[in-house]
C-alpha cells in the first residue's frame, strides 16, 4: 500500500467514539502497533492559565458542551493528519475525531489514534503532536457548566499566519 493510499479518518460526531471500529478503519495487513490517546470529560477540574499564571481552585464539573463548525474543523483536522504524514513517513492509519454536544464527566472527548508497523517508528510521538496540534488549530469551542455557573474554556494558543 503507498502512504498516498493509507487510511485518513478525520471527523467531528455527535455520536459515541468507537475505538474497535476506528482501530478496524485505519489498520492494515502491515499494522502492528497502534498509539491512541483519549481526551475524557473531567468531574473535578482544575486549570493553571499558563500565559497569564494564573491558578484555579479545583472545582467540579457537572458536564461540558462542545461545539464546532465542522467543514473548518474537519479541514484543520486533515491538515493535522498531514502534517503527522510529514513528520513520521511510516505511519500508516491515521484517526481523529472530536465530539461535540453536551457530554458528561468519564466520557471520550477527542481521540487520536497513530498506527504503523512497529511500536518503535514514532507512533506514539505522532499521536501526541496530533492532539497537540489539534488543541492548537481545530476551531473547536467549550463550554464548561459547574453546580454554580458556567463558562467558556479558552485556549491560551494564538494562531501563527498560515495556520
Amino acid at each position: 500500500m503507498k502512504p498516498s493510499t493509507f487510511p485518513t479518518i478525520c471527523k467531528i460526531t455527535e455520536e459515541e467514539i468507537d475505538l474497535n471500529t476506528l482501530l478496524e478503519e485505519i489498520t492494515i495487513t502491515s499494522t502492528g502497533a497502534a498509539a491512541i490517546f483519549t481526551g475524557m470529560v473531567r468531574g473535578e477540574t482544575s486549570r493553571t492559565g499558563q500565559a497569564q499564571g494564573i491558578n484555579y481552585a479545583p472545582h467540579k464539573t457537572t458536564y461540558l458542551e462542545y461545539e464546532a463548525y465542522t467543514p473548518m474543523a474537519e479541514a484543520k483536522m486533515k491538515q493535522v493528519a498531514d502534517e503527522i504524514r510529514q513528520k513520521w513517513d511510516v505511519v500508516e492509519g491515521i484517526a481523529i475525531v472530536q465530539r461535540i454536544g453536551k457530554l458528561y464527566p468519564r466520557t471520550p472527548t477527542v481521540l487520536i489514534a497513530c498506527t504503523a508497523s512497529h511500536r518503535d517508528t514514532g507512533v506514539f510521538e505522532a499521536a501526541r503532536y496530533g492532539i497537540d496540534r489539534l488543541k492548537e488549530i481545530v476551531p473547536v469551542w467549550k463550554k464548561e457548566f459547574m453546580p454554580d455557573g458556567e463558562e467558556w474554556v479558552e485556549g491560551e494558543y494564538i494562531p501563527k499566519q498560515g495556520e
